[in-house]
């Protein structure tokens, strides 16, 4: 634990930028498809295993930092729902009211409560418009809203905390079929099944729950020891991962249609892909080796701490913007990693800073 406590999980952060790159490759892999063999473009197009990534590590760096201790007032809870609204909302509305003011851009979108709101990504008919990757952030706040709740049950027992994500997410499927019986004219809220499963915190709620179990086993001395029976983690994790994936790609009918669209690449994604990368986790930040130490490096970390800026702006109006002025031959990587380097030191870091001081007076 010397080795974690040193490096303060910077190879996690480090972390951030390669799950930020690995969707990157994957939304720009329709410029690849005639240079690239069959093969390789099946598992490229399995890499939106970034985002499973990013909900893994939240569900651990959530629990690990807060566990229940929100809910010891509704003070503590309010406190900490502003925050995680600060660590989220305001660089997205900035984007998002720039979208809506480049009215080129923009034009015949009236969605504006549901886009503001992040309730777009809920309905299928809505979910590729506006910012179109901001689904996930959606997917995020449902968990931030539960996430100490979840930790108190998983204390309590694992088993609580499963049951109650099944129940949440028969809830889902309830409200959404419910809906769709009853009035047909629901645009696609929480429907059909196959978009609540991939685009829904109801269905995506078991990749923060082994974050989560990650961090309650570290909290524990007994957890602890069973964590250091796993012998050579980030190597098992790391060979774990792209083994899973690939088993992904074989369920897909071809190189542009994903695994999980099938049963089995699914159930593979959301039971056994998470387990994956928590020992990957896990190795980062017990185990001395060159992957934690190049994901350790001021450069890394700087780049994972931009890479939610990136996330945001690699896809959609802001790329769309640049590519308007400027076109690289790498699809502008390089040029938008600057950019968000740039805007997450002058504007999402001091954004964020402000909002917590002054929620700290509350």
């Amino acid at each position: 634990m010397e080795t974690l406590q040193k490096n303060k999980f910077d190879a996690l952060t480090g972390m951030r930028a390669i799950a930020a790159i690995m969707v990157f490759v994957y939304h720009n892999r329709k410029y690849w498809r005639n240079d690239l063999p069959f093969e390789v473009m099946r598992f490229i197009s399995e890499w939106h295993i970034g985002v499973t990534v990013f909900f893994v590590l939240s569900g651990f760096l959530l629990a690990y930092r807060y566990e229940e201790k929100p809910l010891e007032s509704k003070k503590s809870y309010l406190k900490y729902i502003l925050l995680r609204i600060a660590r989220i909302f305001p660089l997205y509305w900035i984007l998002l009211s720039a979208y809506f003011l480049d009215t080129p851009y923009s034009k015949n979108v009236d969605t504006y409560f549901l886009q503001y709101s992040l309730f777009y990504s809920l309905f299928e008919k809505y979910s590729v418009s506006g910012i179109v990757q901001a689904w996930s952030l959606t997917v995020e706040f449902f968990f931030y809203l539960l996430a100490p709740l979840l930790f108190l049950l998983l204390k309590k027992s694992w088993k609580y905390c499963v049951l109650f994500l099944i129940g949440f997410f028969l809830l889902g499927w309830g409200i959404g079929y419910g809906l769709h019986e009853y009035n047909g004219k629901s645009k696609g809220f929480l429907y059909p099944l196959e978009f609540m499963i991939g685009s829904t915190f109801f269905g995506r709620s078991l990749e923060f729950f082994f974050g989560m179990l990650l961090a309650y086993l570290m909290k524990r001395e007994r957890g602890i020891q069973f964590l250091k029976t796993l012998k050579r983690s980030t190597l098992t994790g790391g060979i774990s991962m792209m083994i899973l994936t690939i088993a992904i790609a074989f369920f897909a009918r071809n190189n542009f249609v994903h695994g999980v669209e099938r049963w089995e690449g699914r159930v593979i994604h959301e039971f056994l892909l998470p387990v994956a990368i928590v020992i990957f986790f896990w190795g980062l930040m017990s185990e001395k080796t060159w992957i934690s130490k190049i994901l350790s490096t001021r450069f890394f970390v700087l780049l994972g701490n931009a890479s939610f800026v990136f996330y945001l702006i690699h896809l959609s109006y802001f790329n769309m913007k640049l590519k308007s002025y400027l076109y690289l031959p790498d699809n502008n990587f390089v040029l938008l990693w600057i950019c968000s380097i740039i805007i997450y030191l002058l504007i999402e870091k001091p954004l964020y800073e402000g909002c917590r001081k002054l929620i700290a007076k509350i």
